[in-house]
Formats: C-alpha cells, sequence, structure tokens
C-alpha cells in the first residue's frame, strides 16, 4: 500500500485557489540545504544585493544618520546605484549633513530626483538653497517622519541600514563591534515599514547575535562592507561639547529656569537636546538635583555622556535613547540595563499609539532665529541658506510640558532674536521660554512661568526687549533676497505645511 501525498489526495476536488502539497522546498528553495538555510540572506557584494532587492528607477530608498558627519553609508551607496545605473530615485534619509556633498553629482545627473530629510549642511544644503533640484525637498521632523511613512506618503522601497555587527539572520545592533554609533532608533522605523531591508555591516558575528536592534524578522539582505561610518565625528557640529563662557552663562541660566518654572520635582522628566548651550545645561543640574534632594524619573532624546554621568551618579532613573551623542552614551547604552535604546516611533510620532514627548515635563532647544511670537527657525540661516535640521524641535516643544529654547542674542554680528523668522519650523504658540545671554523672555501664554521666574530673581524680560537690545547692538540686517522658486516644503510633525524655503537670490 502506497501512503504519497498524491494517493491522499486523489479525487479530492481542493477549492479554488488551493494546491497540492509539492514537496518542503517548492515555496522556500533555501529549506533545500543546511548551508542554504543558513547563508540565504548573505549577499557577495552591494550591488548583488541590490539586484536582489528589486530596486528599480523611480524608488525610494532610506538611510538612517546616526554617524552624524562621520557616515560613510549613503555616499557609498549612491556610488553605486549610478554605476549600476540608477535614476529618479526618491531620497528618505532620516536627515543629511555636510559629510552628504557628494550626492550633488547624483542630483545632477539625475540618479536623485526627490528628498526627504529631517534636515541637511554644508554644500548640499547650499546647492538645494540655490535651486539645484526641480522638485522642492520636504523636510519633516523625526516624528513626522514616521508620521509620513504610516500615511504611505514616504514609502520605502529599500533601506540600506548601516550597522556595526550582524550575524548571517540579520539581527544587528551599533553597540558592539568596532564603529559603533550607539542606538538605531532611527534605523528601527525603517526596518519595520521598508518593503526591503539590506543591512550593510562591518562585522558578521555568530547567530544569535545581542542585543538585536534590528531582528532577523525584518531583514531580507546582509552585505559585509569596510567601514559603515566613523564614530569620532558624531560628537561635532550640532552635537559638540561646549567651553564657550557665552554658551555656559547661558546653559547655567537654562539650568535655572529649569529649577524654578514649577517642574522641578522628585520624578521629573527631561530632554536636553543639541547645541552648544543645550547639551551644556545638563552639567549644571547635579547641585541643584542633590541640593534639593531630586532626582529625574527618565531623561529623552539624543543622550551625551552628561546625561549619563547624571544617571551613574543615580540622579536620573532610566535613559531612554533614540541616537547617542558620543561614545560614553554608546558605551552606556551597551552595558546598561537603565538606558533603553528607542524608535523615533517610540520616541515621537504624534500618530503613534503613544510617544515619549507627551511625557516630558521639560526640554531645551536650540534656535538659529526666534522672533517676536516665539517662533523658531533652525532650518535657514542669516543668508536664507539652509544650514541646520528639522529634528525632534517641534516634536519635543509640542510634548514637553515646558519648551524652553536656548541661544545666545547675537552670532557672529547677527541677531537670533528677530521681528519676524525667516523660516518658520516649530509654531510659537508651542514655546515657553527663550534663554539668552542678556536675559530671559517668557511667552505670554505662560504668565504662571513668568512669575515663578520673577520671583527667584532671575533676569527676566520680554522677547520685544531682547529684539530691541540686539538691534541697538548690530542694527537691523538688510532682508534677504530671495527667488520665487520653492525649493523646500518644511512639513510639521502632523503632516501639514507650516512654510516654504525660497531660493536665495545669487
Amino acid at each position: 500500500m502506497t501512503n504519497t501525498i498524491e494517493d491522499r489526495l486523489a479525487g479530492v476536488a481542493l477549492p479554488a485557489g488551493l494546491e497540492p502539497f509539492a514537496g518542503v522546498a517548492a515555496h522556500a528553495p533555501h529549506l533545500a540545504s543546511r548551508e542554504e538555510k543558513h547563508g540565504r540572506k548573505i549577499a557577495k557584494s552591494l550591488e548583488d544585493a541590490i539586484r536582489a532587492s528589486g530596486l528599480k528607477n523611480g524608488m525610494t530608498v532610506s538611510f538612517h544618520h546616526a554617524f552624524r558627519e562621520g557616515d560613510k553609508t549613503i555616499n557609498f551607496v549612491f556610488d553605486t546605484l549610478a554605476t549600476m545605473g540608477f535614476r529618479d530615485l526618491t531620497l528618505a534619509p532620516s536627515s543629511l549633513l555636510s559629510c552628504n556633498a557628494p550626492l550633488i553629482g547624483h542630483v545632477k545627473s539625475g540618479v536623485i530626483r526627490r528628498i526627504f530629510t529631517s534636515g541637511m549642511r554644508g554644500k548640499l544644503a547650499e546647492a538645494i538653497s540655490n535651486g539645484l533640484m526641480e522638485e522642492p525637498i520636504n523636510i519633516h521632523s523625526h516624528g513626522g517622519r514616521v508620521n509620513l511613512m504610516d500615511r504611505g506618503e514616504i514609502a520605502i522601497d529599500v533601506a540600506f541600514l548601516g550597522v556595526a555587527t550582524a550575524d548571517p539572520f540579520g539581527n544587528a545592533n551599533a553597540v558592539t563591534g568596532k564603529s559603533r554609533c550607539g542606538s538605531l532608533g532611527y534605523a528601527m522605523v525603517d526596518a519595520a515599514r521598508a518593503r526591503c531591508v539590506i543591512l550593510l555591516a562591518e562585522e558578521i558575528v555568530a547567530y544569535p547575535n545581542a542585543p538585536a536592534s534590528i531582528r532577523q524578522d525584518q531583514v531580507d539582505l546582509v552585505v559585509a562592507v569596510e567601514q559603515i561610518g566613523d564614530p569620532a565625528k558624531i560628537s561635532v557640529g550640532a552635537a559638540r561639547i561646549t567651553s564657550n563662557p557665552r554658551e555656559l552663562l547661558i546653559a547655567r541660566w537654562a539650568a535655572d529656569v529649569m529649577e524654578h518654572a514649577g517642574f522641578f520635582e522628585d520624578g521629573f522628566s527631561m530632554q536636553t537636546g543639541t547645541g552648544g548651550s543645550a547639551t551644556a545645561t545638563a552639567r549644571f543640574l547635579e547641585q541643584k538635583m542633590r541640593r534639593k534632594g531630586i532626582k529625574a524619573g527618565f531623561a529623552l532624546g539624543g543622550i551625551t555622556g552628561s546625561i549619563v554621568d547624571l544617571q551613574r551618579k543615580g540622579l536620573v532613573g532610566r535613559i531612554l535613547d533614540t541616537q547617542s551623542f558620543d561614545a560614553v552614551a554608546a558605551e552606556s547604552l551597551a552595558s546598561n540595563p537603565d538606558h533603553w535604546e528607542i524608535s523615533t516611533n517610540y520616541y515621537a510620532n504624534p500618530t503613534s499609539k503613544a510617544c515619549s514627548v507627551d511625557r516630558v515635563d521639560m526640554v531645551i532647544l536650540s534656535a538659529l532665529e526666534i522672533d517676536l511670537d516665539f517662533n523658531v527657525n533652525v532650518i535657514t540661516g542669516s543668508d536664507g541658506v539652509m544650514r541646520g535640521a528639522s529634528g525632534g524641535h517641534s516634536d519635543t516643544a509640542a510634548g514637553a510640558a515646558l519648551p524652553i529654547v536656548v541661544g545666545p542674542l547675537i552670532r557672529s554680528r547677527i541677531p537670533t532674536v528677530v521681528e519676524k523668522c525667516t523660516t518658520v519650523v516649530t509654531p510659537g504658540e508651542t514655546i515657553g521660554v527663550l534663554v539668552t545671554d542678556h536675559g530671559i523672555a517668557v511667552n505670554p501664554n505662560r504668565p504662571e512661568v513668568a512669575d515663578r521666574l520673577k520671583a527667584a530673581g532671575l533676569p527676566v524680560t520680554t522677547i520685544e526687549d531682547l529684539h530691541a537690545r540686539a538691534t541697538s547692538l548690530v542694527g537691523t540686517p538688510q532682508p534677504i533676497e530671495f527667488l520665487d522658486k520653492v525649493v523646500g516644503l518644511v512639513r510639521y510633525r502632523d503632516g501639514s505645511v507650516i512654510d516654504v524655503v525660497r531660493q536665495v537670490k545669487g
């Protein structure tokens, strides 16, 4: 008597759309051998991985920017895509920086047609500000990026994600191995949403690799590469640690504001952001917390060594890290169970089921400009050229109980406090306090905060007075001349357009 599948199904009329069993490997060829099962995701080269991904002209590719100015992945991949003949691609990284200047050539040659990004700097930003692209770029916040993905406006076909270590199945992180950037909070959302995920790994390690910031059930292909980025260049530019006396004065006053604004109680939460004064503020909180006998329940956001130091001293309960800004933060993430890696969806997506920015009491934010209505510009400089990033600015300003903007009154003889911002990224209604080296202004919609700061003897003034002070020192700058062409659309975190960036007049 035979006992084949054919015999068992003989005479059976299967429902429409069903087919008889044809063998274990009929629909999963990799099950044919142990070698194929274990090695099926390993691509011999980036070119092979790209071919296997099904990428075609006109599709969308994404990257993370956790290495900031040390990133080596975006340029490498686009050089490869150009050599392979791809055109009309949409570039949708979490952000772009000065190191991405080589992308100018790929825009000119037609490899890149559209860009979605949190921001950009350097020669690429200058070229786009001067009309390089036919279509305006879309500038979004970190949380807004995830929102645009979930709405389908950013539909990632292939995500190229640089990781320090990965096993052959794709369990990957950036806290072990050679080039450690720490948190992969940006990459985590791409891994969860892209149609195809390609890992570029410096080191392929034994299975199972742990911790798994990116999991095997999210990854399609793994490619070994020589280097994904230089961790030494993470802590430069916006993420630098300052020793500038003026920035340290602002940081001290910002810490005073945090102490006296009404939220400095045991279990309070905070985010200190980027920029010299913002990152330095954490360094002035220790004495205040010890004097009052309190500690923070959690610290959020881009994490620096200053925050890690507070936690190691028992002054911060947990750290929620969506981007590690230095080697100290990356090391802490690798070894400290109370230092958590979180995605930007968890961090700041306004349409997620819950995001951490909504639990923050106080956040320190930087600004290129702030106007008399407390609107903030973190994108365009005094010449109208893009040179910054939306980042988590509007996300945390909307979520935090008290958003505090810090910055010098004047930069290189250019006022920071202006009558009207060149570009609005964060609406003034969400800003609570401005701290400058010439005084502190409180948004009129927060009179209770103003009363507390005045009672503490802090140098509280009005934003109008700060503007008048700046004007008296350096005069009123000549208006920037723009052409009609729109080179950038500034998207608020809910996807709406809050402002536009026009081409600067050459």
